[in-house]
Order: C-alpha cells, then structure tokens, then sequence
C-alpha cells in the first residue's frame, strides 16, 4: 500500500472552538492509482493533498506511506520520504525566484544526490519534453503564468517520483496546455506512477480512475 489515511483529523483553533480542516479521513491508495479529488472551495482538498504530501500535520490519527508510519517520524526523516518518492505540482508555482529555469529544475535532483553528468541530461530531458528549451536561462518572473506552470510540472516529474500530488494543476494554463497536462499525467500513470488531483474540473476529473469527492472536511 502506497498511502493508508485511518481517522485522520485536522482543526485548528477559533475563539475557543474547534474548526475542522478534516475530519475522519480514511483513505486507502495503492500504487499506479489516478485519483481526482472534487468538492467546492472550503471542503479540504488541498489541506488534504498537503497532509499526504507530508507539508502539513494533522491532529489526530494515522497515516502510513510505503508502510512507514509518518505520523512517529522525525522531521527529517519525513522530509527525506517527501524528497525520495513525492513530486509536487502546485498552483502558485512555488518555483524558487532566485534561480533560472534550468536551476529550478536541477533542484530537485540535487537533494537525490544524482551525479552532474545525469542531472544534465535529465534537465534536458524535461526541457525539450516541455518545449521550454529556449527559457532555461530566464527566471520565473520573466515568464507567463502558463510557462511557469509548466516548469512547475516539469520540476515536480524530473525526479520520477512514485506518488505526484497536483493541486489545480492546469488551473494556470490555456485549454490547449491544460489538455497536454492531463494527457502526461495518463501516460505517466499508464507507467505505473501514482497520481492524486485536486481539480474543479470535470473534464480532469474524467481522467482519474477514482473520484473522491469532499465536503466540509469529510469524505462523502
């Protein structure tokens, strides 16, 4: 089992009360899944996809990835998990202002310790898949929301992950970029990559073999 989620439960604290991000989440996910999460703004989508993406904590229950009990684990050790099996893909980017293009991709290859000579050609690898060849020395800023989206995606696939967590992951794009996305996610998956989705979209839902649909912090 890649990811198993039993009873989990997030809060957080208003004027005494408890506000529940999630509640009583069970989720069992086994390898090569496509999963779409759904549900209207508020529901926990996200918060949902940062607790199995290990960049959020919850409050109460267990959760289990690759048999490893990530809520007794130390910090680094959790970060060591994410590095090693998690890519990322989400909607503000997140890429890193300070480094081009190329630099932004390289970065997570860095963590893995991969030697220079692979790091190369895997950056080139992913520069020509996203035909962003001609932007690897440019920043972020100097490029269009749809373009940092795609080095986004690159950057979250370039360490052939086992598990990509994509938050409205065309939310960014044009159709016609939006529908390439999807379409590498299902080839991908097609390879045995597992793949979770928050999305509004019904469309991108479609491409999920699983839909689970949330509100107000509960499976329904």
């Amino acid at each position: 089992m890649l990811v198993e989620l039993n009873n989990i439960f997030k809060w957080v604290q208003q004027g005494g009360q408890r506000i529940f991000l999630l509640k009583d989440i069970n989720l069992k996910v086994e390898e090569g899944e496509f999963i779409s999460i759904m549900g209207p703004s508020g529901s926990g989508k996200s918060t949902l996809l940062n607790v199995m993406g290990m960049l959020d904590t919850f409050d109460e229950g267990e959760y289990d990835f690759l048999d490893e009990p990530v809520h007794k684990l130390k910090e680094k050790h959790r970060a060591n998990l994410y590095k090693q099996y998690i890519g990322f893909v989400f909607q503000a980017y997140h890429l890193i202002d300070e480094l081009t293009v190329y630099e932004n991709l390289e970065m997570p290859l860095l963590y893995k310790k991969i030697s220079g000579s692979e790091r190369k050609s895997l950056v080139a690898d992913m520069l020509d898949r996203f035909n962003i060849v001609g932007k690897k020395d440019l920043f972020p800023t100097q490029l269009s929301g749809g373009q940092q989206q795609l080095v986004g995606v690159a950057r979250a696939l370039i360490g052939k992950p086992k598990l990509i967590l994509a938050d409205e992951p065309t939310g960014n794009l044009n159709s016609k970029q939006g529908e390439d996305i999807m379409k590498l996610f299902q080839k991908l998956n097609n390879e045995g990559v597992t793949i979770i989705q928050v999305t509004h979209s019904e469309k991108n839902a479609e491409y999920g073999k699983r839909i689970i649909n949330l509100l107000d912090g509960r499976m329904v």
